[in-house]
């Protein structure tokens, strides 16, 4: 029976839940809407050169709003790897503003700059890279980066940047001056002696207080908002700041609402709206045929992006610019930043290519967590498996079936009575037991924990919690509480590095009673999620230590991730790999684990909107992405869940996942036919796990994502700028899920003049750079591997991934047009650090041209030994040899049986078999 909250939940949310008017628009959030009255024009803001300071790892400058008199501090660095740093504070604060810890992975490298050229107009710095420069206008300011003759970025030319200045209320004001002897905090900033102090400004509605709906926000430090306009000329495509579930390239937002970016749980969103969902990435990508570049805004407040075309060419630059062309106009996206508080920290990836950008992007918050094996296989959830014996029938489900799983997940209804670290103990008496009849069948479990703490005496983790004072506090110093799935909640403060070590000890199995090396974590809610809240979230002038909310909520959920991975790779001594799934996230999440695209419905357009969805999260660092296979709510047609099934099995993060009202929906329960197909796609995807499991490696290795839009790989072809219905996996499969209900066929585009793409079914060969139209049937997933790639599978598809490890594999070699291609293998115990730790890893580079295919070793020191040999090449392609002979380590020598398929140009070569961790050579002949 659905418990009496949910039910009563459900009767309140379930009728607002697709209503706009729960969330802000722009013009009821205040602070935005300042923000966007102030028009494009002549900035108040000029810099004083006469301020400026130069070390070895930055330069310093003031800057001063002449309708004011407040002055801010400029701080500009270049940073190792093509990228330029501005920070923008006020000089002397009335007290601290927010910047975002925990975020950088280190703090970046610096590199000097140099004074080139200063006058009374402005100055010149050399950032030592191509003729790059940087160009402060002193009046206004305005500040250029430009690479010989051509401008890359602008900031402020379009004099959007404001900085809200901490001042005291003036109802207030007179006392504060009467304790401090009557002298304005602001005073010293007077710019010369005939000057005046900060001049006051009109207050507006929303600056000290605001109300929506029935929720306060009592405002105690003002207005705090900041704003800056990036201009990039020649740029007409520009992606990234998730999360939104809209299109890849980011729309123009004149005559609407900006793109919002407030972690908020949104209960059956909208698509092709944007409104703020579960996480944000504060990162924006440009790209045209010449450059790729990326802004990353380092700010946790909610944050509205403005985004506009326009012409460039049009504004003066001044006697230092006059080397720019004229006033020829060429394309132009304008892109303005506006967030509720904190400073201006913003990274400027220079690139010039989309992989440097990556590696930009990556060097400052990490790359993608390198998951186990078993993670990358398929998950079967729902909420809720009703107990162990449910269990127990699912697990067996797929083995009668045929159906490979390695996850079962349990939703909240396990806990006792959502007490999270807890177990029913009529439906769940005997975890471990549970756990143990997984874990000999070689599977695992995941297990909900959410950040909000059922208030009851009886509960040990919240009495803790409590006792160490490590809940949210309200404005007044109490214990925050609201409601969720337990009733009425406390809120752990996980900015607190503190809280966040005590949450991760619960991990451990002598705390986490009935937990085994076998159960990992899914990490919900964590927007936070409340239900009785404003925006369905936590009061932003709660208080986390002597920071408000609205200052820390985009990062919340990211702390809530790195504890709860922290906690499980504590369990095991630092030796496993962690798995934790977030629905929150923000820069940096990436490290930490796994993300999904939240409630999502069992509609075709949910379907399609979970590719461009994915596609922007790999492009700001978070690979390990996908949506609930058949939608959380509603009940998917047989089609529908066919086509997710073979869609999601080309995806990165691969669940099915349904909601507590819904049918059963286990992939057996929809005929026999349907369960034929929907096992073919989980076999594709089992098959091609030594692939996946590669390339989440580089990505690890290098920040390059998983799942990749076209453009990624062909940043010189336009037709691929705005492809979001096909994708790359890595740069060697092209996939082109079918998505529309009662499709004959899907127009796929290959790219890549004088490329050639093969079926992977068929093997029949097309050329790059054409539209190419697939008839299909309900058993097709149109996929495509690139000649010139090499990529192995393994086609002895078992129960799980852990089945396989040791299992041989298959090289698919599809040769280039010059006939030649490349791949490489990399293997390891596919579950501990130990590849990290102790190099015991295999990476291998496969090689063919000339007609010899070789494996190469890329890890000379490394030191690991594999089972799994190599049981079979298959050459696209090829032409037919007359014999074919096999080149060991030891130079023995010996002959390969094969066949040759005239009429598809398909070579085999069956039994080779070496080791896949040995040198060797194919020589054909």
């Amino acid at each position: 029976m659905v418990p009496l909250l949910v039910a009563l939940l459900f009767l309140c949310l379930g009728a607002e839940a697709v209503d706009r008017s729960n969330f802000k628009t722009c013009e009821q959030s205040s602070f935005c809407k300042r923000q966007r009255e102030l028009k494009p024009g002549q900035s108040p803001y000029r810099a004083l050169l006469d301020t400026l300071e130069l070390s070895d790892s930055r330069i310093t400058l003031q800057l001063i709003n002449d309708n004011n008199k407040v002055r801010l501090l400029l701080e500009l660095y270049r940073l190792h790897g093509n990228m330029t740093r501005v920070k923008i504070n006020e000089l002397k604060p009335l007290k601290p503003r927010y910047e975002v810890p925990d975020v950088l992975i280190t703090d970046p490298p610096t590199e000097p700059m140099t004074l080139v050229a200063q006058d009374e107009n402005g100055l010149v710095l050399s950032l030592g890279v191509d003729e790059q420069r940087v160009i402060v206008s002193a009046r206004p300011f305005r500040l250029d980066i430009v690479e010989g003759p051509t401008v890359l970025l602008s900031l402020n030319s379009r004099g959007l940047l404001t900085f809200e200045h901490l001042r005291l209320r003036k109802d207030t004001k007179h006392d504060a001056d009467a304790e401090d002897g009557g002298g304005s905090e602001n005073a010293e900033q007077a710019e010369d002696e005939d000057e005046q102090a900060v001049k006051e400004e009109e207050d507006k509605p929303g600056m000290w207080e605001e109300t929506f709906k029935t929720h306060s926000d009592s405002k105690p430090n003002g207005p705090s908002s900041i704003s800056l306009d990036f201009s990039f000329p020649g740029v007409d495509h520009v992606y990234g700041i998730p999360e939104h579930a809209d299109t890849l390239k980011l729309r123009n937002t004149d005559g609407g609402d900006p793109y919002r970016l407030y972690n908020l749980d949104v209960f059956q969103y909208e698509l092709h709206n944007l409104m703020a969902l579960y996480g944000a990435v504060p990162v924006i990508i440009s790209h045209n045929t010449e450059r790729t570049m990326g802004i990353f805004w380092l700010n946790a407040a909610e944050t509205w992006v403005d985004i506009s075309s326009s012409t460039a060419g049009k504004t003066v630059f001044g006697k230092m610019m006059d080397f720019v062309q004229g006033s020829s106009e060429v394309p132009q996206t304008d892109v303005r930043w506006i967030s509720e508080s904190g400073i201006i920290d913003v990274f400027v990836l220079l690139g010039p290519t989309p992989n440097d950008v990556f590696a930009q992007y990556a060097s400052l918050t990490g790359t993608q967590a390198f998951p186990s094996l078993s993670t990358l296989g398929y998950h079967q959830c729902r909420w809720n498996y009703n107990d162990k014996e449910d269990v127990k029938t699912v697990d067996e489900g797929f083995d009668k079936h045929d159906i490979p799983c390695d996850f079962i997940w349990l939703d909240i209804e396990h806990t006792d009575g959502k007490r999270y670290f807890t177990w029913d103990p009529h439906k769940f008496a005997q975890p471990k037991e549970m756990l143990q009849g997984l874990m000999d069948k070689k599977r695992k479990m995941v297990a909900i924990v959410d950040p909000h703490i059922k208030v009851d005496s009886g509960y040990n983790i919240n009495n803790e919690i409590r006792s160490k004072s490590f809940y949210v506090k309200t404005k007044d110093g109490a214990d925050y509480e609201g409601w969720c799935w337990p009733g009425n909640s406390g809120y752990p403060d996980f900015t607190n590095p503190e809280m966040r070590a005590w949450w991760a000890s619960k991990f451990a199995y002598d705390q986490y009673e009935g937990s085994m090396e076998n159960l990992f974590i899914w990490n919900d809610m964590n927007e936070p999620s409340v239900f009785n809240g404003p925006e369905v979230t936590m009061h932003k002038d709660a208080l986390h230590g002597s920071w408000e909310h609205r200052d820390v909520h985009n990062i919340y959920g990211l702390y809530v991730q790195k504890a709860t991975s922290e906690g499980l790779i504590q369990r095991s001594g630092g030796v496993e790999r962690p798995f934790v799934l977030t629905r929150a996230f923000f820069a940096g999440s990436q490290r930490y684990g796994a993300v999904w695209t939240g409630d999502n419905a069992a509609e075709w357009g949910h379907l399609k909107i979970s590719i461009p969805m994915c596609l922007s999260l790999g492009l700001v660092g978070i690979s390990f992405c996908g949506a609930d296979v058949g939608g959380f709510f509603k009940h998917p047609s047989t089609e529908l869940l066919v086509r997710w099934y073979q869609a999601g099995a080309y995806q990165p993060f691969f669940r099915a996942h349904a909601h507590l009202d819904t049918p059963r929906r286990e992939p057996w329960l929809f005929g026999p036919d349907n369960t034929a197909l929907i096992r073919e796609a989980v076999r594709q995807r089992y098959a091609l796990l030594p692939f996946w499991y590669q390339l989440f490696y580089n990505a690890y290795r290098t920040g390059q994502p998983v799942m990749r839009a076209l453009w990624v790989e062909y940043p010189k072809e336009p037709a691929t700028f705005v492809i979001e219905d096909e994708y790359l996996l890595g740069k060697d499969l092209l996939v082109h899920p079918v998505t529309d209900e009662g499709a004959k066929g899907v127009t796929a585009y290959l790219p890549g003049k004088g490329e050639i793409w093969y079926d992977v079914h068929t093997f029949q060969k097309h050329k790059g750079a054409q539209n190419l139209y697939i008839p299909v049937t309900m058993s097709s997933i149109p996929v495509f591997q690139r000649g010139g790639s090499i990529i192995s599978r393994k086609n002895r598809v078992r129960r799980s991934s852990t089945c396989m490890e040791n299992d041989p594999y298959t090289l698919y070699v599809a040769l280039s047009p010059q006939g030649t291609a490349e791949g490489e293998i990399y293997i390891d115990d596919f579950h501990t650090f130990n590849f990290e730790k102790e190099k015991q890893f295999i990476h291998r580079h496969l090689h063919f041209s000339d007609n010899t295919l070789s494996s190469n070793n890329l890890a000379p020191d490394s030191n690991f030994s594999t089972a799994a040999w190599i049981e079979k090449v298959i050459i696209m392609g090829a032409t037919q040899p007359t014999s074919i002979s096999l080149i060991a380590a030891d130079g023995t020598k010996s002959a390969v049986e094969f066949e040759f398929d005239s009429a598809a140009s398909v070579l085999t070569l069956r039994k080779p078999g070496v080791n896949a961790g040995a040198d060797w050579t194919v020589l054909l002949q």
